[in-house]
């Protein structure tokens, strides 16, 4: 019951207003000949032989509604099934009604029109042709041809049958424009949706980030006292009482407080970069050095996999460590019982814009798939209270944002998490080709307050797709990309990425 619903469902979702008329075209078909048989006076071995010609219509009628029903997705294949019944019924009809001058001929009349509707001019042509022979076998077998008002009849299938096949290209060719625009208008509207809510997005980390740092001043100078005055308690209480316990406890919590303030700090402001090309192998090689005693420490194997050849990025050299750090350190946690820490660099090109990418891969449990949705929010942690602040991920999202790259979770090879840093970087080849600012003339690279404000300018002009247009992971800092809604459909990207479909 439940498929014959579903398919019912489909047959009424894809039903067409030819479908109604081939249907119609039945129902006066029939209705023709019965009342033919109520009205003329009709012998009555004639009126068994129409009877019997009116079952053979209902039977092929119900077989071929039944296959039309079950495969509903063939109905022009099955369409062209139906008339070859249709042309045998109407050469029954007129064969028993008169010949040439039976009045059933218009049922040819009735079938070019509808075809060369569905099909076009070219098969209607086809069909009033194939209606023309069997008209005149069929008359031939009953009385002799009157070559005028053959003529005269036949003409006019070949009338109906060109014009409305070209109306119906006309029309089909209109419906097809309109089903084109619509999609496009889908999709434009999928894409503002979409850059809406990366805009709403950063909107609100701009915010929370302004807020975190109002209150981060205006907690940490009595936290500071009181983190003072807790320590001096500390050293003045007798050893072993419950006052210098209590005095721990108090510079402890002072001092994770500290931490979470610190880095609300790093998080909230904006960072001072010194940029400069800079080799990430030289980065990798310094994290190992950093962190190879801990991992020995802890029982891990720390595994370093440099890609030969890197080009040189142009980063601040102090912000990625930063990044990496925290990384390494969650990659740590999270392997407390053992297993491999995998630092590695690699190339990658996406969406025409060429990374270089600084993996940190652990084998601890994972990532559920509910934490990779939030895991880069600020203050989220899947750690235990008290251990971390759920803004390392954050900073590495700002810090990877601020670098015009962006920061991915996946699963790693062997199991665990693999945390991906990607920092765009432009081929020695393409440094000193026209810049997007130049071809589109936006006034980026002459007005001051604009081009602090374009990612692009001055060091991403040549994938500004990616650093500032729709293609990028963070709001549409472009106005172009704003005004025309997709960087595809860009002159600029046309230009540098004539390969790619626009």
């Amino acid at each position: 019951m439940l498929t014959l619903k579903a398919r019912y469902e489909s047959v009424r979702r894809d039903f067409e207003i030819a479908d109604i008329g081939f249907f119609v075209l039945r129902i006066i078909a029939l209705s023709g000949t019965v009342g033919w048989l109520l009205v003329a006076p009709v012998p009555r071995e004639t009126v068994s032989t129409f009877l019997r010609i009116a079952g053979f219509f209902l039977a092929y009628c119900l077989l071929v509604y039944t296959l039309l029903f079950f495969r509903f997705d063939r109905k022009r294949d099955i369409y062209r099934l139906f008339l070859l019944f249709d042309f045998a019924f109407v050469y029954l009809l007129i064969v028993n009604s008169g010949g040439f001058a039976s009045s059933f001929f218009i049922g040819f009349y009735l079938l070019t029109a509808l075809h060369a509707f569905y099909y076009g001019y070219r098969s209607g042509m086809v069909v009033a042709a194939v209606c023309t022979v069997i008209y005149l076998l069929a008359g031939l077998r009953v009385s002799a041809i009157e070559p005028i008002d053959f003529l005269l009849r036949i003409s006019f299938l070949f009338l109906i049958a060109l014009p409305i096949g070209l109306l119906s290209v006309i029309l089909r060719k209109d419906n097809e424009k309109i089903e084109s625009l619509n999609r496009d208008l889908t999709e434009s509207l999928e894409t503002l949706k979409h850059l809406q809510g990366k805009l709403l997005e950063a909107e609100k980390l701009s915010a929370l980030g302004r807020l975190s740092a109002n209150v981060a001043h205006e907690i940490r100078n009595p936290l500071t006292a009181i983190g003072g005055f807790a320590k001096r308690l500390e050293k003045r209480l007798p050893e072993k009482t419950a006052e210098k316990e209590h005095a721990k406890i108090i510079v402890h919590e002072v001092a994770r407080l500290e931490r979470i303030l610190q880095d609300t700090l790093t998080f909230s402001r904006e960072a001072k970069f010194h940029l400069r090309h800079a080799d990430m192998n030289d980065l990798l090689f310094w994290t190992e050095a950093k962190f190879a005693e801990l991992c020995r420490e802890k029982n891990l194997l720390l595994t370093v996999r440099p890609a030969p050849g890197l080009p040189s990025c142009i980063v601040d050299e102090d912000q990625i460590r930063q990044a990496l750090d925290n990384l390494v350190t969650n990659a740590i946690d999270a392997m407390t019982d053992g297993g491999t820490l995998t630092l590695a660099t690699r190339t990658e090109c996406e969406s025409g814009t060429h990374y270089v990418v600084m993996d940190v891969a652990d084998t601890g449990p994972g990532v559920s798939p509910d934490s990779v949705k939030k895991i880069f929010e600020p203050f989220y942690s899947t750690k235990v209270i008290g251990h971390g602040t759920g803004l390392g991920l954050s900073i590495c999202k700002k810090i990877m944002e601020e670098h015009r790259g962006s920061i991915r979770v996946s699963a790693a090879p062997g199991g665990g998490a693999m945390f991906s840093l990607y920092i765009p970087y432009i081929p020695v080849e393409e440094i000193f080709k026209a810049q997007c600012w130049e071809i589109m003339r936006c006034g980026m690279d002459i007005t001051g307050s604009a081009a602090e404000r374009c990612p692009a300018f001055p060091n991403y002009g040549r994938i500004c797709w990616s650093v500032a247009g729709t293609l990028s992971e963070t709001k549409v800092h472009c106005p172009v990309a704003v005004k025309i809604g997709d960087c595809h459909k860009c002159t600029f990207y046309g230009i540098v990425n004539p390969s790619r479909p626009s």
